[in-house]
Order: structure tokens, then C-alpha cells, then sequence
């Protein structure tokens, strides 16, 4: 049963009911798709076939021309449906629901004399779980987009939104793992927090590590260092914003608009952070962000290990 609001799911059905989600590898593992358990019901039959894309008007199935499916069909009572199943990855639920269709078209796929590819055309509104499962993609994708370029604060509630196993995040530099604390997100960039960064971090690119629960798992991103900036009076603390290498992976888009979604609902408070004092300049000199124009002054906390203060804005 889907876990959204209805007002959610309308909304959802509203903005993308034309957009269709292409079942490649990395949309199937990360909408719990099972394509093994997806096929055709026609009458009291069911025909296995190949889900290629679905919006929330339409599908595309890839079938077998001896499975009998397009004979069946032609029969005069004989009502078409997909069924659809999937494995939530949250709860390892499984999620089996029937999407009735009516059949529009056909046509060989890749050239193929043995595999057809129908155009079915949904007989009304799907279910709510499809909804929702598919429109967490499309929302994932619309925001990379629309948002493409802007860093989110990382206050509480991001890290609740987008379920952090803990705030610190691995720089996984050769055989070095740096613990750090990210400051700012975004769908193609970052600002990290670090305490003595190593030089080599300018030089080459690395991997980082975010630790998320529910589902429990490692998203891994490869990053280039755009700036890296250092905390007034304490040299130790850098501020390093990164590029992320494209493609980013979709299971990290999709946690990052959860929480950019809910911002339109309840915008949360910009956090402060360590103000910069200089600048290294790398060799990704020109693609680097424009420094923040406003600030706020805060008090200054005590570093735990030094207990030296720095300066944040």
C-alpha cells in the first residue's frame, strides 16, 4: 500500500502522468522492480513478457510472438492486464498489483522475428504504488535537473530526510580515509568540512562515501576538488567543495530529493559554517562556486581537540 499522502500521489499522477521511466538496470535496483515476476493476464492466463518503460498512461512490454499473447488478446472478452511486482526496499515487502490495458500497437523489437514490443495503453488510473514508486524517480530526475546547480544546507532534518546511517562521510583517497562532515549538498556538487586535509586531495580525483539507512546501504560518488578554502584561525579545518563525477547515481538523487521536495512544505534554516580565510586554487579553477554573498555571524564554538575557536558564517 503506498506510504504517501493522497494530495501526494495526485500531484505526483498530475505533474509526470505523461513522462515514462525506462527499466534500465539502476531504475530496477532502485525501485525494488522484480522483472522475473512481471507479465502478461490475459483472461484466466498469464504470459511472461518484459516490462521496457511505463508511465502512468502507458506501457511498453517486450514479448515472445509464440508465447500465444497476441492471439489471446484478439479474443472477443478477453481483458488485458499487466502484473506488475515489486520489493520494497525498505521493508523487503513485496508489492503485487494489476494495471489493466487495452492493447495499441506492436511492433518487432531490434528487428527481432521472435520478440514483438507492445504498446499498451492503461484502461484508467493506475494504483497508487505504481505512483509512487515511479514518481519518486521522476521527481529525482526533475529536481537534478531544476536544481541542478544549488547546494542545500545540511541541517537536522536533510539528515533525517535523506536517512544518514551518521553524518560523517568518507574521502576514500588511495589507501587514506578522511572522516568528514558535509555541509552543503547538491545533485552535482558538495561542501565538506575536513580537519588536516592532505595535499594529494587537490591533486587527483577520489571517492566518497555516504553511509544511509532504510535501506542500509553505500552510495559511492566519484569527486573532483573545485575549491578549498580554510577556517580563520584554525588551519587545520578546511572547507572543500567538490564536483561530482557524472553520471551521479540515481539511489543518491533520489535521497536528496526527498529532502529537497519537503522543502516546499517546510524550508529549513540555512546552517552556519566556517568561514574561509584563503583559498587553494586547483586545476578545476574554472568551474569553481561564487562564494556565498550574505552571511550570518554566529557564536564561535570551541574546536573539541584544540579548544581553539573558529570563526563561522
Amino acid at each position: 500500500m503506498a506510504s504517501l499522502p493522497s494530495a501526494k500521489i495526485n500531484e505526483l499522477y498530475t505533474q509526470f502522468k505523461s513522462d515514462a521511466v525506462t527499466f534500465t538496470k539502476e531504475v530496477i535496483a532502485v525501485t525494488g522492480l522484480l522483472p522475473g515476476m512481471v507479465s502478461l493476464k490475459c483472461a484466466s492466463m498469464f504470459f511472461p513478457c518484459v516490462i521496457y518503460s511505463s508511465s502512468f498512461e502507458m506501457a511498453k512490454v517486450v514479448a515472445n510472438n509464440k508465447s500465444g499473447i497476441i492471439e489471446k488478446q484478439k479474443q472477443p472478452g478477453s481483458a488485458l492486464s499487466i502484473r506488475f511486482t515489486f520489493c520494497l526496499r525498505e521493508t523487503g515487502e513485496q508489492v503485487v498489483f494489476l494495471v489493466p490495458v487495452r492493447f495499441s500497437s506492436m511492433a518487432p523489437y531490434s528487428g527481432s522475428q521472435e520478440m514483438s514490443i507492445l504498446n499498451l495503453q492503461f484502461s484508467q488510473r493506475p494504483p497508487d504504488d505504481l505512483i509512487e514508486i515511479l514518481g519518486h524517480v521522476h521527481e529525482a530526475n526533475y529536481y537534478s535537473s531544476t536544481q541542478s546547480e544549488k547546494l542545500f544546507p545540511m541541517t537536522p532534518e536533510a539528515f533525517r530526510k535523506m536517512r544518514f546511517l551518521n553524518k560523517e562521510v568518507v574521502f576514500s583517497i588511495g589507501e587514506t580515509n578522511l572522516g568528514s562532515l558535509p555541509r552543503e549538498l547538491g545533485f552535482k556538487q558538495g561542501r565538506f568540512i575536513l580537519k588536516d586535509t592532505p595535499k594529494s586531495i587537490l591533486e587527483k580525483p577520489f571517492l566518497i562515501k555516504f553511509n544511509f539507512d532504510n535501506p542500509h546501504e553505500t552510495n559511492v560518488l566519484e569527486c573532483t576538488v573545485l575549491k578549498h578554502e580554510f577556517a580563520v584561525d584554525h588551519p587545520e579545518i578546511s572547507i572543500v567543495t567538490l564536483a561530482f563525477k557524472e553520471p551521479v547515481l540515481l539511489a543518491f538523487k533520489l535521497r536528496l530529493a526527498e529532502y529537497v521536495s519537503s522543502l516546499r512544505i517546510a524550508p529549513s534554516k540555512e546552517t552556519p559554517g566556517l568561514k574561509p580565510q584563503t583559498e587553494v586554487k586547483t586545476s578545476a579553477e574554472q568551474t569553481e562556486i561564487e562564494p556565498e554573498k550574505e552571511s550570518v555571524e554566529t557564536e564561535k564554538p570551541k574546536d573539541e581537540d584544540s579548544g581553539t575557536k573558529i570563526a563561522q558564517s
